[in-house]
């Protein structure tokens, strides 16, 4: 190990696992705050996307395969794109402020980076298929 680098035992010591976690628990944190009425609308959908990015990322990571791996890493970041998009809408219809959209959107950018380098190494490393 180099660099003081933690041992990986499970996909809770990722950080991108970590970072896409927390994502979560702020998104339900901002929609709370929405209107009675998106209940079943935007609410519902952010918050099925953000959980569906750390889930993709642990059950990928529980598969054992590699290419399994970054199917599940590839629907995780597709679940980002998707929460995006909904962010933005929340923004352009006033359910989320300013400083919440600029956090979420700031800790989504992470993970999707995150989430494109990883993919990027497993496609790149030739071994373990």
């Amino acid at each position: 190990m180099e660099g003081g680098e933690k041992m990986i035992r499970s996909y809770k010591d990722l950080i991108v696992w970590q970072k896409a976690f927390k994502l979560a628990l702020n998104v339900y944190e901002v929609t709370k705050k929405f209107p009675k009425e998106e209940v079943y609308g935007l609410t519902s959908q952010m918050r099925r996307c953000a959980i569906s990015i750390p889930s993709n990322i642990a059950e990928g990571y529980a598969r054992h395969r590699r290419l399994e791996y970054i199917q599940f890493l590839q629907i995780a970041f597709a679940s980002g794109a998707e929460l995006e998009t909904q962010l933005l809408i929340a923004k352009e219809l006033g359910l989320v402020g300013q400083k919440d959209f600029e956090t979420v959107s700031s800790q989504l950018d992470e993970v999707m980076k995150m989430l494109n380098s990883l993919i990027g190494k497993l496609k790149r490393y030739k071994t373990n298929a």
